[in-house]
């Protein structure tokens, strides 16, 4: 029996702006310490990610939010997301892949297992070029971006475009994501699904190949 594992892009495979901070504050030449929103890192301090999660305001809200504060901080104005990625990430965005996804995707595949990308806003956030920086996603089979298909987790069709795209059933699919809302779509649409703890990436992995390996010896 063919198994998949189905990935979130931003938080899962990259990490997130909230752990690279200092990155970004040299990239933009600000004081460190600067940018002090650290969303799940400390949500008790950002408002606006408390909001997000209580679904006040979206995910593209927010960002959209920090996009202006930080054009604002050295005297830019941003219009769109790319143009705020590529300022604070630079021009290597491999720097800041996780190394735990590369040896999940290496796992995954060497076992056999199909390999696929469900985002919300892929090249949205990062630019239609920003894939070609990457060689590792030449081992994913499929990769649907809500960019193109307007169809945004935690819409049950965004999740019928993985299984329909890789010809596999929901239950065979372990689906990993960093947002809870987007957790509970995948459960209602039958898949398996891992919430991704950003503070702690390589147990979230650990978890993700578990249910995926375990699955896949049984069959």
């Amino acid at each position: 029996m063919t198994r998949a594992l189905v990935l979130d892009f931003g938080g899962v495979i990259s990490k997130t702006l909230f752990e690279t901070h200092d990155l970004s504050e040299r990239a933009l030449g600000l004081a460190p310490g600067t940018l002090n929103w650290r969303g799940p890192f400390a949500p008790e301090s950002d408002d606006a990610w408390r909001a997000m999660q209580a679904g006040d305001i979206s995910e593209r809200d927010y960002w959209a939010l920090r996009m202006r504060e930080t054009g604002a901080l050295i005297g830019e104005t941003w219009t769109a997301f790319p143009d705020f990625v590529g300022r604070v990430r630079g021009t290597d965005p491999a720097a800041v892949i996780r190394p735990e996804a590369l040896a999940a995707i290496q796992k995954a595949r060497e076992a056999g297992c199909r390999l696929a990308i469900l985002s919300n806003e892929l090249d949205l956030f990062y630019g239609a070029g920003f894939r070609e920086k990457l060689p590792f996603l030449v081992d994913f089979d499929l990769i649907i971006d809500a960019t193109h298909t307007q169809i945004l987790k935690p819409d049950l069709r965004a999740y019928a475009l993985v299984t329909d795209g890789l010809m596999i059933a929901p239950g065979d699919c372990v689906f990993v994501d960093d947002q809870m809302k987007n957790i509970r779509g995948a459960e209602r649409a039958g898949m398996q699904a891992v919430h991704f703890d950003v503070t702690r990436p390589g147990e979230s992995y650990d978890r993700a190949l578990g249910l995926l390996l375990m699955q896949k010896v049984r069959s």
